[in-house]
């Protein structure tokens, strides 16, 4: 049983969680004080650099946020179980062991990173789809947490498309499929945080993080990887090591280790 249960069902929740989870986690570091001592570039830089205003930034968030929700409500609607005729029996989607979701988990990670990685690196190698449609995400120089889903609405439409790829191929429930999807917006606002913060759990379990993902902001054609391995930058020679720097007046800075070629 969850918290939610006999108040809205699963495939609201899928729908809807997410998007929640990605408003208190992002206003969660939009609220915090300016922390300059854990951030990888000074609020400078950020003015500096950054091509779009806060104010545009939240509403092509909004706009992906809405097409994710159609998206997701036709998938459920399509995928379900229930039925109105199964609701009158009285019969309920019987939620497979742990160990079996967490397998599908897993599964669904992989295939969202596939998706991710290839259609993330052909953006960069079609000039016209890097010039109109991917590089309204990398008008943001220097990420921070409430831009991690500023995309262009066709480019937002084919992350979406990949989640739904990702959940019919695990095979999950609508309700695994609400801890999946929540986990993996969660894990994307951090990855664009911008802030080094002590003590971050991710970290602890996954090597493409905020820092990896700056050297991609700053060095386009390396670390396309997104949002939880690095497998496919390792294999296909897109892998960009780096390491922190204290920055002299405060904060860190990612700096390359040394060039690759890409394959």
């Amino acid at each position: 049983m969850v918290f939610w249960e006999g108040y809205v069902s699963d495939e609201v929740m899928g729908t809807f969680a997410p998007i929640v989870v990605y408003w208190l986690y992002a206003g969660f570091f939009q609220l915090l004080p300016p922390l300059d001592d854990y951030r990888l570039h000074t609020r400078a830089e950020e003015d500096a650099k950054n091509l779009v205003p806060l104010s545009s930034v939240i509403k092509a968030v909004l706009l992906q946020q809405l097409v994710h929700a159609i998206v997701s409500h036709l998938l459920f609607l399509v995928t379900s179980e229930t039925t109105s005729t199964a609701d009158l029996v009285g019969i309920k989607i019987i939620q497979p062991s742990l160990v079996v979701q967490i397998f599908q988990l897993i599964v669904a990670m992989f295939v969202m990173d596939i998706w991710q990685y290839f259609m993330h690196r052909y953006m960069h190698i079609n000039k016209f789809l890097y010039r109109y449609v991917h590089f309204q995400h990398h008008k943001l120089v220097v990420p921070y947490a409430i831009g991690a889903l500023y995309n262009h609405p066709v480019e937002g439409l084919l992350d979406t498309l990949g989640g739904a790829i990702a959940f019919l191929v695990s095979g999950m429930t609508p309700r695994t499929a609400v801890v999946f999807f929540c986990f993996a917006v969660a894990k994307t606002v951090d990855d664009h945080c911008g802030v080094w913060l002590p003590g971050n759990v991710f970290r602890l379990f996954f090597e493409n993080n905020t820092a990896y993902h700056d050297i991609h902001h700053q060095l386009p054609a390396y670390n396309f990887s997104q949002p939880f391995f690095t497998i496919w930058d390792k294999l296909l020679g897109t892998h960009m090591p780096y390491q922190l720097i204290n920055r002299p007046k405060g904060g860190y800075q990612t700096r390359r280790t040394y060039v690759q070629n890409i394959n």
